[in-house]
């Protein structure tokens, strides 16, 4: 019967793991290679399956692993996305036709890439039509995302906009808006934005964001909104996105004069 400790009195879930993050660290575990999976693990450590689930644990913690859902686990093979909430929509990116999450995924060595889901019409839900100031029910056009990084996806977004606005754009019912994004489209149109704010929560993955983003039972996600307002005081775009929390660092600059 396989004991929870060692001789020297550290348990024996944290050996395994000790051992899995030095096999990490000394590339016995490249990046992108697959951890052996619990059965393999047992058999190697003559532990129990509740210590080496407990292993995992630890081993997740450290960030050196993601778990894919029906896949296993995996060595990371890149460090996170950083979103520099300050920089990443300003007018020159746009200008220059470069959408923000696609510049940012380069920047941290990846390969981006995005599957476009959904675009076209849907009805205002309550939060959509408090935030676009519009009654609930209203029709809005929705533009739903899945963004990649080495083919492993990491992010969905969808955005709403007022139907008014959206139906004189024809790009925006476009899969590829063009250059720049659906934010150079509006002020193409002379929606020029003046502001745009998020707020972020933390929160444990939906059933749903779990099976989109390939995640394990009980993973974090960041769950990002924001509104852009356009220079004329009206909100032009609300957009809703979840991301894997292990997959993002969110960076803010925030002026501390007047």
């Amino acid at each position: 019967m396989p004991t929870s400790s060692t001789d020297s009195g550290k348990p024996k879930y944290l050996q395994i793991a000790d051992d899995l993050v030095r096999q990490i660290k000394e590339h016995v575990l490249a990046p992108g290679d697959q951890v052996p999976s619990e059965s393999e693990l047992i058999k190697k450590y003559a532990a129990s399956q509740g210590t080496v689930r407990k292993a995992f644990a630890e081993l997740r913690a450290t960030g050196l692993i993601e778990t894919r859902h029906g896949k296993g686990s995996y060595v990371k093979r890149r460090p996170p996305v950083r979103r520099k909430s300050s920089d990443r929509f300003r007018r020159s990116h746009r200008t220059a036709g470069k959408a923000a999450y696609l510049a940012e995924a380069e920047q941290a060595g990846s390969k981006p890439s995005v599957s476009v889901l959904y675009v076209g019409p849907t009805e205002a839900s309550e939060e959509v039509a408090e935030r676009l100031a519009v009654p609930i029910g209203t029709k809005v056009l929705a533009r739903r995302r899945l963004y990649f990084s080495d083919g492993i996806p990491t992010e969905e977004a969808t955005s709403y906009l007022p139907w008014d606005i959206a139906k004189d754009i024809p790009e925006l019912f476009e899969e590829n808006p063009g250059g720049g994004g659906i934010y150079a489209r509006l002020e193409e149109h002379g929606h020029t934005l003046k502001e745009l704010s998020e707020t972020v929560r933390v929160r444990l993955a939906t059933k749903q964001e779990i099976g989109a983003l390939s995640l394990s039972p009980g993973s974090p996600i960041i769950h990002l909104t924001r509104n852009a307002e356009s220079e004329s005081g009206r909100i032009v775009e609300v957009c809703d996105t979840f991301m894997a929390a292990d997959q993002f660092v969110l960076e803010y600059r925030i002026p501390a004069g007047d």
